[in-house]
């Protein structure tokens, strides 16, 4: 095996155990990137689970189950936030540990991760791994190659990204355990569960992924606004994604020369937040269960905090069983389509809703191209929108059915718990914490498959994607 790797030019030829593994390790990477992604991911839900399952890592010193372990494990790698034991108290300082790391390193996504322990383990980066980072940023990377405009993260570049992320990652945490540190020693906390708390805090806000680390819950603070505040520009940040973080830094003083995907982004999501907080202001206003009993100031406030908490946070300061269906409905829809690319968020993105209003719009007017903000973008990335989604509703719709099925629960409470699952939210109706063993397991895999992303997916599946040099006679359907 190792000399018909290193006679194809895969690797050079090591006699020592360390430096086969690590050759193994680099041949996988520039072999499928994609699926050496995958694999990463998968062992370190595997490893994850494990640790939590040691009677160590729980207040009880008893093993955890299988199918809770399991499903923590998912929700932690995969920054969901959703549990089916009680996060404040079942685990033990390891097992808090554990988590606290765990989702600080899912947060990081997949594909910089496999970039990253590749450059660790291969002592390089090299140009398919490069790529494989570059496309974390730029899914169309994998999809068809390299494309000429609108990149976030040109090829050269991809050393300064994975800096970025890691530096931006400890930045961002740090802040926001600042800002929440004074809030929490306030609300009667002593010096140490402070500290603990707000980094934990801090953390679970910037990767987005909403676990509660004190009994209480996010209940002493929900009238604390500069709390609440903190966690809100956290997860803002998480959510709208590395590459425009990047850009940011470098540009912000120069906002003519951020790219299209940086001016979307930023564009959508802003519109987003906007309509969702005039939605639930709207539906919710007079439900005295939620904002109902509040005045003018408070109401808005509390429903722009839960329009930021769909892009993916999952912190709630009510009873997410307590909203009209219309409102869950509402929150479906946000939490569907989530934050930015290469993000911390999950859903759709908020780039593919884009590209495909931007579709629409130029079919209406009768235009062959897509255009924004002076650039046109290809017919491919439309194309890659569309798998998105379909491959979204998909699993949603799979998902729904056999939890459905299992649970004899409601539409809504169902629709809601899955798509904050696929969309790695973390918000719930109480359904996930009442669910049987089968339903565990459907909803870990759920999460799993939003997280690792269509993408992602679909390049792992097909290790190369085959040119058709002829044509077929074209004859066009009836649609609509």
């Amino acid at each position: 095996m190792q000399r018909s790797l290193a006679a194809r030019g895969f690797v050079t030829p090591s006699r020592s155990w360390g430096g086969r593994v690590r050759d193994g390790v680099d041949f996988l990477a520039r072999h499928s990137p994609a699926r050496f992604a995958i694999l990463i991911f998968t062992a370190l839900i595997l490893l994850w689970t494990f640790m939590l399952s040691l009677p160590i890592a729980s207040q009880s010193r008893s093993m955890t189950p299988l199918a809770d372990a399991l499903f923590t494990a998912v929700s932690v790698i995969c920054v969901t936030g959703l549990s089916t034991v009680d996060m404040a108290t079942h685990w033990s300082g390891f097992g808090n540990a554990i988590i606290f790391i765990g989702v600080n390193i899912g947060g990081v996504g997949v594909l910089t991760l496999a970039s990253i322990l590749g450059l660790v383990v291969s002592r390089r980066i090299s140009l398919r791994t490069r790529l494989m980072a570059a496309s974390d940023s730029n899914p169309s990377r994998i999809h068809v190659g390299p494309v000429n405009e609108g990149q976030a993260v040109r090829l050269g570049e991809v050393g300064s990204l994975l800096a970025t992320v890691a530096i931006s990652a400890l930045a961002i945490e740090a802040i926001t355990a600042l800002v929440l540190f004074p809030r929490v020693l306030a609300a009667g906390y002593d010096l140490g569960h402070s500290i603990w708390y707000s980094v934990y805090y801090a953390a679970m806000a910037f990767t987005n992924t909403g676990f509660i680390p004190n009994p209480e819950g996010i209940a002493p603070f929900e009238h604390d606004y500069i709390f609440l505040a903190g966690l809100m520009f956290g997860v803002v940040l998480g959510a709208i994604g590395f590459p425009v973080i990047y850009a940011l830094v470098r540009l912000w003083r120069s906002p003519r020369k951020w790219t299209v995907h940086v001016k979307l982004t930023l564009f959508t999501f802003a519109v987003l937040l906007v309509a969702g907080t005039a939605l639930f202001i709207w539906l919710e206003f007079d439900n005295p269960k939620t904002f109902g009993g509040l005045n003018a100031f408070d109401t808005v406030f509390q429903s722009f905090f839960m329009s930021v908490m769909t892009r993916s946070g999952g912190f709630s300061t009510i009873d997410i069983a307590d909203l009209h269906g219309s409102s869950l409905l509402v929150a479906d829809m946000l939490m569907f389509i989530g934050g930015g690319s290469a993000s911390t968020a999950g859903g759709i993105k908020v780039t593919t809703l884009a590209v495909l209003f931007l579709a629409a719009f130029a079919e209406a007017r009768g235009r062959d191209a897509m255009e924004a903000f002076g650039r046109r973008i290809p017919r491919d990335i439309l194309r890659l929108a569309v798998s998105v989604v379909l491959w979204g509703a998909t699993t949603v719709a799979v998902s729904s059915i056999l939890l459905l099925h299992i649970t004899k629960a409601s539409l809504d409470i169902v629709l809601f718990d899955v798509i904050s699952a696929f969309a790695t939210c973390g918000l719930s109706t109480g359904l996930t914490q009442d669910l049987p063993t089968a339903g565990v397991y459907v909803l870990s895999a759920t999460m799993f498959m939003g997280r690792v992303g269509t993408v992602t997916l679909a390049a792992a599946l097909a290790a190369s994607q085959s040119r058709q040099l002829f044509k077929r006679p074209e004859e066009r359907p009836i649609v609509g």
